[in-house]
């Protein structure tokens, strides 16, 4: 089977949506607005909110500096297994935030 290449970055699909968990939030943020694929879309979606959300978590003063360690795990564990599904081409939906982008990408089409 080949792969479908999209227009965006001239990546494949798989490759495109994996690409937007790489670097949490930030890959997020450039693969939505220069992807226009919804699959690869949904994934930088998911990855803005979620990654988002841990340094957020982080940065809050004593309770975050305190879950800290335990946000990094968490968000590490969530990294690699949101890479690997995006990567086998499965739109994996996190619980409550993967609705949430979903809701959110309708918004900004």
């Amino acid at each position: 089977m080949a792969e479908t290449k999209i227009p965006g970055t001239g990546l494949p699909k798989n490759t495109a949506a994996a690409l937007a968990y790489g670097l949490g939030w930030l890959t997020g943020i450039i693969m939505l607005l220069v992807e226009k694929d919804p699959f690869v879309r949904f994934h930088a979606m998911q990855s803005i909110i979620t990654f988002g959300l841990l340094t957020l978590i982080s940065l809050v003063p004593v309770v975050g500096w305190a879950l800290s360690p335990m946000v990094m795990i968490v968000g590490f564990v969530l990294w690699l297994v949101l890479i690997f599904k995006a990567y086998q081409g499965e739109k994996f939906k996190l619980p409550v935030i993967g609705n949430f982008a979903e809701k959110q990408l309708g918004r900004i089409k």
